[in-house]
């Protein structure tokens, strides 16, 4: 196994999305509050290259497992007025490029700006996730793991997601910007 130059312990080859410690959450904002809620399904692998920066990442979200705790909210978001899912069952990320963060007050130590294509309701943009590497551990029953930890912030509307109800005066029921964040740790495959 080859370490990377950039991040040390991170092994190079293929790892895996452990999708039983891992999460997928959003936030919108909904009247005068915050409405969150994850993604239940997703798979996801990683491969690290010896040049950190060389490496990629993909990603696919079943859309159907979106869960805001109420089951009539769900329901709408599944369909067509929002997420539209049995037309566009999976949200994929695939990364194009890894950069050293320059925010951050750990910035260009353990943070890096993953870049990629997002593509929800098969309208595709390139986003940035702020991701902050946190190590790898070896866990005798679980095999080599690495933990990461990122977000970003999307507009619905760059997505075709344009449903809306006006308010009294100039207000909205939904805010327009959605945070991702994500929890991610991942298991040592071996080499691609």
């Amino acid at each position: 196994m080859t370490e990377t130059q950039s991040a040390p312990g991170l092994v190079t080859g293929t790892w895996t999305i452990d999708t039983a410690h891992s999460e997928v959450t959003f936030a919108i904002r909904h009247l005068m509050n915050t409405v969150r809620g994850t993604f239940h399904r997703f798979t996801g692998r990683i491969e690290v290259a010896r040049e950190l920066f060389a490496s990629t990442v993909h990603a696919e979200i079943e859309m159907a497992s979106l869960d805001t705790r109420n089951a009539d909210r769900d329901a709408h978001v599944r369909s067509a007025d929002f997420l539209e899912v049995e037309r566009y069952p999976v949200m994929t990320f695939t990364a194009k490029d890894v950069l050293p963060a320059t925010v951050g007050r750990r910035a260009r130590q353990s943070r890096y700006e993953v870049v990629g294509d997002l593509t929800i309701r098969d309208v595709t943009r390139e986003v940035r996730l702020l991701t902050e590497y946190h190590g790898v551990s070896d866990v005798e029953w679980e095999g080599t793991r690495v933990g990461f930890t990122a977000s970003t912030v999307i507009n619905r509307r760059d997505f075709g997601i344009e449903f809306n109800i006006p308010l009294r005066g100039d207000r909205y029921l939904l805010g327009d910007e959605i945070e991702v964040g994500l929890e991610i740790q991942a298991v040592y495959s071996g080499r691609p």
